[in-house]
């Protein structure tokens, strides 16, 4: 194994849309006391709601210009052109940065990203630490790897003319193959069943080397997941997936796009909106910001399937334009017109 002297770690969080990698994120940052650190987070649309989440923390030892986002594109099938610019901008600060975290989009597979650690031009400065896949406890008891994807199972079952490969699936598996550790979240929410019945979907996929820690609220001591030097890069090729034996990999089977709405009077009567869209047009995320009229702060969303949480965040900054914007992520064929209009009735 090569040494990791001198070279960056950098631990990588990969997981399903909504389930808590930002939370979890955060919830390190403020803890990781006395290390310096570095973000790079990516996302499928082209707003970037969790850089701008994660930037206005105000942690000492991780300020704005060490957040590097990269927006409108799935990092695991741009590395070339995103990540190996963003680590080289990350490399060049000073004072030099001790640990960089990487938040993939919910649809990314990591694979591809640990392999980009092979390659000459950074593999002598940085190293995969561990990755962490995040997954939704309450999703999982239910069955599934998201919400409210009852409806779209049932189809692609009683339709002979539909292929029954699901591709949500499939990037979740993938995602669990390729992690050192499972980090459960929601663990408050769940009974003793349906923990146990959460542990057990994961366990049909995972590997054997990795472990399962149960989170609430994104609460876990750093030590856990920081610091493991596993240099994942060097045995990722015995990480098996879906994708081994594809040449290129891409998102065809899920939309994004975003809603540009006007400031809106109740952020009661958004969330039900948002709520009833998800439901009925097979939407698995919708998250954003929003103004509130005669608000003075900003309203941010986050929404998983019909599941919707909102709060105001923080103030508008003097001469910050106020723009209220939604991305939806969900499967191909979303119908974007209604949706549009759906949210801004």
């Amino acid at each position: 194994m090569m040494t990791t002297l001198n070279r960056v770690p950098c631990t990588i969080i990969t997981g399903f849309l909504g389930a808590g990698k930002t939370t979890l994120l955060r919830g390190l940052l403020e803890k990781l006391e006395g290390k310096r650190l570095a973000i790079i987070v990516n996302e499928f649309g082209d707003v970037g709601i969790d850089g701008d989440i994660l930037k206005g923390c105000g942690i000492e030892n991780c300020p704005e210009e060490n957040i590097v986002e990269l927006a409108n594109g799935c990092i695991c099938c741009t590395v070339a052109d995103d990540f190996q610019p963003a680590i080289e901008q990350i490399l060049s600060r000073q004072p030099r940065v001790e640990h960089i975290l990487i938040e993939t989009s919910g649809l990314a597979l990591p694979k591809p990203l640990v392999q980009a650690f092979q390659w000459p031009a950074i593999k002598s400065r940085v190293t995969v630490d561990a990755v962490v896949a995040v997954a939704d406890g309450v999703a999982l008891a239910q069955g599934m790897v998201s919400h409210d994807l009852e409806a779209l199972a049932a189809q692609r079952q009683n339709d002979e003319a539909l292929d029954h490969d699901d591709p949500v699936e499939e990037v979740f598996e993938d995602q669990i193959a390729c992690a050192d550790l499972i980090v459960l979240t929601k663990g408050d929410l769940l009974d003793a069943a349906g923990l146990e019945r959460a542990k057990a979907h994961i366990n049909a996929h995972l590997p054997k080397a990795a472990k399962i820690i149960v989170a609430s609220n994104g609460a876990i001591d750093p030590a856990v997941l920081i610091g493991l030097g596993l240099a994942v890069e060097e045995h990722i090729e015995n990480r098996h997936t879906h994708h081994d034996e594809e040449a290129d990999h891409d998102h065809d089977e899920f939309d994004s796009f975003v809603v540009e709405l006007d400031a809106v009077k109740d952020a009661n009567a958004l969330a039900m909106r948002i709520s009833e869209t998800a439901a009925s047009e097979n939407v698995l995320r919708i998250k954003g910001f929003v103004e509130v009229s005669a608000k003075p702060m900003r309203l941010q969303v986050q929404a998983v399937g019909s599941r919707v949480n909102h709060y105001f965040d923080r103030p508008w900054a003097a001469g910050e334009v106020r723009r209220s914007r939604l991305v939806v992520i969900g499967e191909k064929g979303l119908d974007r017109a209604k949706i549009e209009r759906m949210l801004a009735a």
